[in-house]
């Protein structure tokens, strides 16, 4: 019995003993202002290991270790705070920080808060990045950062992302931004998944991109993404599936409305009065076809709706020490065509180590794989193909020249071993860095980064293809490349405080080095079919093989000084010095300097009693950056290998000098930059925003300019011209309103931009190459079309050497006479201004996001107005075209007698406005309940509907005018379903 005691006494010790080791502790944590329950707030116990997340309502639960008594709760945009650890359910309260202005902003080599910035800066959130859905990520993002223009190239799967900061500076040099991912470059920013990145920083002025030298010359985007967090680990999933459809699409003429466009076109030369003529004007094929009424309109035939899905898994997790992040994506499109589909997979695994207290190790790593298939655009061949045909026999067999002609199918290329162009592309990230910090202030990194990429590519056209229908025989192609891209970088950071004097140092030394090589084989007379780019041996003709190898290397040197005197007053100064293997012996290096000042007015005594603005600071910049966007060796002329005999049996070696002559006076093409900026809050942050004002003057253009064949080439690249940007962006951010149950926030971005050339090599417009001084980079020059002369205008006409029906320009210079001096430049290319309206509105657990984007001032060369054949001899678009019965001043009178290119200013029919409205993006989420989540075991789950491009508002009628006029690859619009889970 009293063994029995004893044991339960000790039992009872233990236990008490074990309950004293550690304790549950509970709690939610709120907005202090609204009260509404915070999602996602990390807390962490002060001083030890344990930690956890609040769930969707800000629930939170977690063991308290013994002797531990504080907690410490942190979230992005609020004060942290530390508080001690009570029984019963804790009751938190956060309050939002001052403009989240202790927020960190990625920048240059480092970090900083929000409020210490003194560029031109925009930061962007992932969350915000993943509300559309999107083959690039660049493209979410449309809109939304001021003086960033974004355009889709094509419709196409896995299409590019045409991205400009702040206008083009070069003419014919490279004018994209340069891409830091993880502070390491990376060329290639499709590869990043939206769902991996934890913010965007997009860098603008020329006291941000300074300390990237000629690497960001053009503004600099610089991705973080995800790592791993201390506490339990966290397990995501997100998926969404789509289909897309063609957004807008105008069509051909109809079989009835091409016969009576070619039956007005001969009615015009005599050769047609009535149908009795129709023999005179159509084959015996085509006369049965009008008939019977039989006509295709090929365009619906190649037009599909597509397919777009993608799967992504994430987990993170770690200790105090120790921090994993793991995702996996698989991304597929299928696109409008057959034969287009892209299929991405994407591992990211990045991993933090912290040795000792002055020692930290990591790895941020990433694995692309593309598998991808690609059509040549079938539509410019369905478009001019003749209506009057049909693509199959009346036994379903598929004909490869209907109505015995020489134009080839348009659907050639979808038929069994016809045509194939399949990629296969394998990009590898891998970036370790070594971080230590020996004194308090002082911290060294350095960053090893490599790229490699591998691509094949294989393309085989048969004999019964549209590109080689009207040859003899098929061909093979096969292409391969292999990039190797290092990049090294040593900084140095200090920081020091003395009394109110703040002082931050960074030293930077850099190499990069890139090397690709490719080989390039083809031949004619594929053995089989089915052996595609396959066994190019066995190919009877036409052998060719090229391979080639380019290097290049950029060394750099770079110091920074950043001062602040009570947090009020800031300086920062920047120096870079480059070095680039592509420019000319003794001009290799170049330097790039640059200073930033800001003042915090809001922190000044005299602001302290008004009740407008909660923050106010204005920015003042100047810098120079440069660039060497050229290919490599164009400082060197090349010779290239011809074919050359002395007689009919005996052949010699032989070369030619390239097209290219070679520069060796080629630097560095510079600009300047001055910005002038300023932040601000209003009504404690209701509204907040930034307003920045620049200009940007470009010299020493690095342009390649073509030059007389006398010489013995066509072109060089040399260091003339000047452009200039101006312009001005305005960023606002508001709370419209704000409940326990509704809430309502809004953002609005809006840019202008004037870009225009300066000065030209000869001191005045280059009209052959489209280039005009005081005008944008690329322009629409040519006649001034009025409209088409009437018949009660025939004398008139007649004066000009023109007759009713015909186009009727503008003599610009009233001598009475239409010649090359009328003409002008029409509009330009390149937008006045774009912004974006987002929208985001959540009650209860439902959220709605509305964004709406705009691009004004953009003029379009539409290829469907061009398409117009007044001859009748190709399809044509179904356009208002001038008769005496129908005296339209839009589209020239039908003429049988006279070729579309020999119609007297044929050319101004296709100039259309492209600017346009569009409905970018509405997306409509449900989020479940705590108390539903907990019955599943989950943290986190929210299905949503997403509607992406879905209306659009333009003078142009059927099109989208993002796409820039062409008629190939359109651009769709696209419906989702998807949900988020977290576990």
């Amino acid at each position: 019995m009293k063994k029995i005691h004893l044991i339960c006494l000790l039992l009872c010790c233990f236990s008490h003993w074990a309950l004293a080791q550690s304790r549950t502790i509970k709690g939610k944590v709120t907005d202090a202002t609204t009260g509404e329950g915070l999602p996602g707030v990390t807390v962490q116990v002060k001083g030890g290991t344990g930690g956890a997340q609040t769930d969707p309502a800000g629930n939170f639960s977690l063991t308290m270790p013994d002797g531990k008594t504080e907690l410490l709760f942190t979230y992005l945009g609020y004060a942290s705070l530390t508080l001690q650890a009570t029984p019963g359910a804790m009751n938190v309260r956060l309050e939002q920080s001052n403009k989240k202005l202790d927020e960190l902003v990625v920048i240059g080599y480092g970090t900083v808060k929000k409020r210490d910035l003194t560029g031109a800066v925009a930061s962007i959130k992932g969350d915000e990045i993943k509300k559309v859905p999107s083959t690039n990520v660049m493209e979410s993002v449309q809109g939304k950062v001021p003086g960033v223009d974004i355009t889709r190239s094509s419709g196409a799967a896995g299409a590019k992302i045409n991205v400009t900061v702040r206008g083009n500076r070069s003419i014919t040099a490279a004018n994209g931004p340069l891409y830091i991912v993880d502070g390491v470059q990376y060329n290639t920013i499709e590869d990043i998944n939206p769902n991996d990145i934890q913010s965007m920083e997009v860098l603008k002025d020329a006291s941000t991109t300074a300390i990237y030298g000629s690497r960001g010359a053009n503004g600099v985007i610089m991705v973080t993404t995800k790592r791993g967090a201390s506490g339990k680990p966290k397990l995501s999933f997100s998926s969404y599936v789509g289909t897309s459809q063609v957004n807008g699409y105008p069509d051909m003429m109809t079989g009835p409305e091409y016969v009576a466009l070619k039956r007005e076109a001969n009615r015009t030369t005599g050769r047609w009065a009535s149908e009795a003529d129709d023999p005179k004007i159509f084959n015996a094929f085509e006369l049965e076809n009008i008939k019977n009424n039989v006509w295709t309109n090929y365009a619906d035939l190649l037009i599909h709706d597509g397919l777009q899905q993608d799967y992504q898994v994430g987990i993170s997790g770690g200790s105090d020490k120790t921090k994993v992040y793991f995702s996996f994506d698989y991304f597929n499109e299928k696109g409008l065509f057959k034969l287009d589909e892209l299929k991405r997979y994407t591992s990211r695994f990045n991993v933090d180590q912290t040795i000792n207290d002055a020692i930290k190790v990591g790895v941020q790593s990433q694995i692309t794989y593309y598998a991808q298939t690609k059509r040549r655009d079938p539509l410019n061949q369905a478009n001019k193909f003749l209506p009057l045909t049909t693509p199959f026999d009346e036994d379903g067999n598929f004909v490869l020249f209907p109505n015995s002609g020489s134009a080839v199918n348009p659907l050639a290329d979808e038929q069994p071993n016809a045509y194939a162009n399949d990629n296969k592309t394998t990009r590898v990230l891998a970036n370790a860095y070594l971080e230590i910090t020996p004194l308090a202030g002082l911290k060294f990194r350095s960053n090893l980064g490599v790229t490699l990429e591998n691509t094949k590519q294989g393309i085989f056209a048969s004999k019964a293809s549209i590109d080689r229908g009207t040859q003899s025989t098929s061909r093979s192609q096969s292409l391969n490349s292999s990039r190797t891209f290092l990049s090294w970088e040593n900084i140095l950071t200090y920081n020091k405080s003395i009394g109110d004097h703040n002082f931050g140092i960074t030293g930077v030394s850099s190499l990069l080095t890139d090397n690709n090589d490719y080989s390039n084989m083809q031949g004619d007379g594929q053995l089989l079919p089915s052996q595609l780019y396959h066994a190019l041996q066995n190919n009877v003709s036409g052998i060719a093989i090229a391979t080639g190898l380019t290097r290049t290397k950029l060394i750099s040197f770079t110091g920074r000084l950043n001062y602040d005197y009570k947090g009020k007053y800031l300086l920062s100064f920047t120096t870079r010095s480059d070095g680039s293997s592509k420019l000319s012996p003794g001009m290799k290096w170049a330097y790039f300097p640059s200073v930033a000042g800001a003042w915090r007015v809001s922190d000044e005594a005299f602001m302290k009693n008004q009740q407008v603005f909660s923050d106010l600071k204005l920015r003042v910049t100047y810098g120079i950056a440069g660039s060497d966007a050229v290919d490599a060796y164009s400082t060197a002329a090349v010779l290239s290998k011809i074919p050359f005999s002395w007689d009919d049996t005996n052949a010699a070696i032989a070369y030619a000098i390239g097209t290219q002559a070679g520069n060796r006076e080629l630097k560095w093409e510079t600009s300047a930059t001055t910005n002038i900026g300023l932040d601000f809050g209003i009504i404690e942050n209701r509204i907040t925003g930034n307003i920045d004002v620049y200009d940007t003057k470009t010299k020493d253009l690095l342009l390649m300019r073509t030059i007389p064949s006398s010489s013995g080439n066509i072109s060089v690249v040399q260091n003339i011209g000047k452009t200039r940007n101006r312009g001005f962006e305005i960023g606002i951010n508001t709370v419209n309103v704000t409940g326990r149950d509704f809430r309502w926030t809004s953002n609005i971005s809006y840019s202008r931009n004037k870009e225009e050339i300066v000065a030209l090599a000869s001191g005045a417009d280059d009209v052959a190459s489209g280039w005009f001084i005081g005008y944008p980079t690329r322009v629409l020059f040519d006649y001034e079309k009025l409209g088409i002369w009437q018949s009660n205008e025939a004398d008139l006409a007649a004066k000009f050497g023109r007759k009713p029906g015909e186009i009727k320009v503008k003599d610009q210079d009233g001598n009475g006479i239409i010649n090359i001096e009328d003409r002008v430049v029409i509009g330009s290319q390149i937008p006045k201004w774009t912004g974006g309206f987002n929208n985001d509105f959540k009650y209860k657990n439902f959220d709605l996001n509305i964004y709406i984007f705009a691009r004004f001032g953009q003029w379009i060369n539409s290829e469907y107005a061009n398409k117009y054949d007044p001859q009748g001899l190709e399809n044509s678009a179904p356009l208002n075209y001038w008769t005496p019965q129908n005296p339209t001043n839009e589209y020239p009178q039908p003429d049988a007698s006279r070729s579309k290119a020999s119609t007297p200013f044929i050319s101004t029919i296709g100039y259309k406005d492209g600017s346009f409205v569009k409905i970018r993006n509405i997306s409509l989420g449900y989020s479940f309940a705590p108390d539903v989540l907990k019955r599943l075991n989950l943290s986190t789950l929210r299905l949503y509907v997403t509607g992406k491009n879905l209306f659009t508002f333009s003078k142009v009628k059927d099109y989208d005018p993002e796409r820039g006029g062409a008629l190939s690859e359109p651009l769709t619009r696209m419906y989702v379903a998807g949900l988020n889970v977290e576990f």
